[in-house]
């Protein structure tokens, strides 16, 4: 119990130093005389070598403005709630089939950062006035095909039907493959050019970081089975 206050408590300072943003802009100006002209802060973007510096107009920067979200970002943050929420559910059955004590004990991290990131992804949509997905609708064609990774109904009953080294041996490998599908959007993202408002590139950065971490983990962990 303390392991998991400890772990939840330094993941809630990380995350609230990735979601700060902070914006110092101060610029000054003098004339001949070394009297101040500025009427308030001013923004002046640097030159190139040997040029000097310009001033930018308030048009310019509310060009320069934090870029909005795309329907990719919406896809993206919708479509990994209920991937996330799929990882609950592989999660939810190691305590009746699993023998092997260092599963429980990585699972309880994985399902620390897994329900942290959908409130993440659940505050993203409501603050935009989007769709939050429910959790009941993370099976079926329709997400085995948008989202990589995702188990199947067949592959979920062959995982909840096993026990002892089977289904440990059986849940690594499909985690597995469900965290690197995660990344794989994540990624897929970015390539596609979406990702750019900073929220949503911090999220899916975030995503895509934890599950690099839990991914070792479980590789490291089914190498010694």
């Amino acid at each position: 119990m303390v392991d998991r206050l400890m772990i939840a408590s330094a993941r809630v300072r990380t995350l609230l130093v990735i979601f700060a943003l902070v914006a110092v802009v101060t610029a000054c100006s003098s004339d001949d005389n070394g009297e101040d002209e500025s009427d308030g802060p001013r923004v002046v973007q640097l030159g190139g070598p040997g040029e000097t510096g310009r001033e930018l107009t308030d048009e310019e920067l509310a060009e320069q403005a934090d870029p909005a979200y795309t329907d990719a970002d919406v896809a993206f943050v919708q479509n990994m709630i209920p991937h996330h929420q799929q990882a609950l559910e592989m999660i939810a059955l190691i305590p009746e089939r699993s023998h092997n004590p260092d599963l429980p004990k990585m699972a309880e991290r994985m399902e620390i950062s897994q329900t942290d990131e959908i409130k993440l992804l659940e505050d993203w949509l409501t603050a935009r006035g989007e769709e939050v997905p429910s959790g009941e609708h993370h099976h079926g064609a329709q997400h085995e095909q948008l989202m990589p990774g995702m188990l199947t109904d067949a592959e979920m009953d062959q995982l909840a039907g096993a026990s002892g080294p089977t289904f440990d041996r059986l849940f690594l490998q499909y985690m597995i493959r469900h965290h690197e599908g995660a990344v794989i959007m994540a990624q897929d993202l970015t390539d596609s050019g979406g990702g750019q408002e900073p929220s949503v590139f911090q999220l899916s950065q975030l995503i895509a970081g934890d599950q690099g971490i839990e991914i070792a983990r479980m590789k490291q962990l089914l190498n010694q089975l």
